[in-house]
């Protein structure tokens, strides 16, 4: 343990960033998670889903809680798949 007073403060705040940033992405693979399954079943539902994703994962790389590149490269793959199973149906 720190034994700096400010050196102390930092380690609060990081628990605090840190546990903030693993509920940011628990969420985010939550919808991953039911994009997919939706996807499988119904490409309507699943659009109205990855609408909700997308919005998630810039507000994640906004706030730097995951990089710019993977969100976009997250979004991108994820709209491949679904104007992949637009197209096929």
């Amino acid at each position: 343990m720190a034994n700096i007073k400010s050196a102390k403060k930092r380690v609060l705040i990081e628990r605090e960033r840190r546990v903030e940033n693993n509920s940011v992405k628990s969420e985010i693979k939550t919808y991953e998670k039911k994009f997919k399954n939706e996807l499988a079943a119904d490409a309507a539902k699943a659009e109205e889903t990855f609408k909700v994703l997308s919005a998630k994962l810039d507000s994640a790389a906004r706030e730097n809680v995951i990089h710019a590149n993977c969100a976009n490269r997250k979004k991108a793959h994820y709209s491949k798949l679904l104007n992949d199973a637009k197209a096929s149906k």
